[in-house]
């Protein structure tokens, strides 16, 4: 086989693939004797018909075609690791020769993975910065155990809206002098500083009373769901119809006996602080893991082609489509629904994707580098866990895996994660 190699468009490889006829010549020889076993042509058992029979019933062309859907992906695939080239991104392919008694000539044009040089990935100082558990912390905890346990009573005659109180308002929003569509509301309960409304609005409703009507002028943000209003200031006229107090529970003893296991107040302060202590340690450990791998990939140098940016863009669009059926909710009606369109949401997407690609392609490279590798044991103990995950059995998670062909791509990420611990226990103390 025969292969050369010249360089294109966008960071793209041109490969020009010949392979003897001879070889070819045998590819089309076994192409007519498995389409033999398959087909029935009378006056001959299956699999025994001649093969000018065969060309006679599928025409020569459907013979080539079956001959090439073979025989085209393992000479690529042999040139490919010729060339030591891995894909980026799927390839394209041009039969120029495909004649039988001639050399096969297949053109691919493919995007290669970029060349990563890495940098510090060993001994990274990366600080952990653990959140400081206050009294004020603690307090705000149990305020909000409070809360959830809090009573809403009717205001007293005259008195003024407050944050944290309960209104039921009336409103209707003007843009440029005009109502827009979605701007209206009667008797909407409003909780003041839930922060439902878009901002400066709830702010505005403070030292209102009962009966009361005001103007409050608020600015869209410019991102706001709806195009025809964002980024436009607007005025709403309100009016205040019922207004309700919130009343939060005494802290004391019996409270802490009503809304947890504990006895008293400085039994619950104890637990809370333990509890939020843990939890700050563990998140300065989670945020001191991925500041490293985030360092280390920052670190490396790489030409990224745009086509693995784009392609992650669309893994993600994919992603976020399905947590969106799973809500009961189709992709295009949430893009009808936020005013927005595929190509802002790729655009919003595109920072995230290009980071995303670079921690990959970084993985990778630290892996060739430091001969990480992916036991049978690895696969095994991921595939137990994705049983354990969706309640189901090592064997049939492993049937499903298999069945997609996607054993290489669970490979791959057992191999990233790996690595990433590698990283991870190699930072400096």
């Amino acid at each position: 086989m025969k292969v050369s190699r010249e360089n294109g468009e966008n960071q793209q490889v041109v490969l020009t693939i010949e392979a003897a006829a001879e070889e070819w010549d045998k590819a089309i020889a076994q192409a007519a004797k498995n389409i033999a076993k398959e087909v029935n042509i009378p006056g001959f058992r299956r699999g025994k018909a001649p093969r000018h029979i065969i060309e006679q019933r599928i025409g020569k062309e459907a013979l080539i075609d079956e001959a090439y859907e073979k025989f085209g992906p393992k000479v690529f695939d042999e040139a490919m690791a010729e060339e030591k080239l891995e894909l980026a991104s799927y390839p394209s392919f041009e039969r120029v020769q495909a004649e039988e008694g001639k050399p096969f000539i297949l053109k691919a044009t493919v995007t290669p993975k970029p060349e990563v040089k890495l940098g510090d990935y060993k001994g990274l100082k990366v600080e952990k910065k653990v959140e400081e558990i206050t009294d004020d912390t603690v307090m705000q905890h149990i305020d909000k155990m409070r809360d959830r346990k809090a009573q809403m009573v009717d205001a007293p005659e005259g008195a003024e809206a407050q944050m944290g109180d309960l209104t039921t308002i009336d409103f209707k929003g003007f843009v440029d002098d005009e109502a827009f569509e979605g701007g209206e509301g009667k008797d909407y309960p409003l909780q003041l500083g839930s922060g439902s409304f878009i901002p400066g609005f709830e702010d505005q409703l403070v030292g209102m009373k009962v009966g009361e009507e005001r103007e409050v002028k608020v600015t869209f943000p410019k991102d706001y769901h709806s195009e025809k209003v964002a980024g436009k200031e607007a005025v709403f006229k309100c009016k205040l119809n019922k207004l309700k107090n919130k009343i939060l529970p005494e802290l004391n003893d019996e409270f802490v006996q009503q809304a947890s296991v504990f006895k008293t107040v400085d039994e619950l302060k104890k637990d809370v602080r333990e509890k939020l202590e843990k939890a700050a340690e563990s998140r300065a450990e989670n945020d001191r893991r991925v500041a490293a791998i985030d360092k280390a990939a920052e670190n490396a140098s790489m030409d990224i082609p745009d086509v693995m940016i784009e392609d992650r863009i669309d893994q993600m669009l994919r992603e976020f489509a399905m947590r969106l059926e799973q809500q009961g909710m189709k992709f295009e009606q949430y893009l009808q629904y936020s005013g927005g369109d595929l190509t802002k949401l790729r655009a919003q997407y595109r920072e995230t994707a290009e980071k995303n690609v670079r921690t990959d392609l970084m993985l990778e490279a630290v892996a060739k580098a430091e001969n990480i590798e992916v036991t049978g044991d690895d696969i095994r103990t991921e595939i137990a866990m994705m049983a354990q995950m969706y309640n189901a059995t090592p064997a049939q998670v492993q049937k499903i895996v298999r069945q997609q062909g996607r054993l290489n791509d669970l490979a791959v990420t057992v191999m990233r994660r790996k690595t990433a611990k590698f990283i991870v226990d190699n930072i400096a103390e």
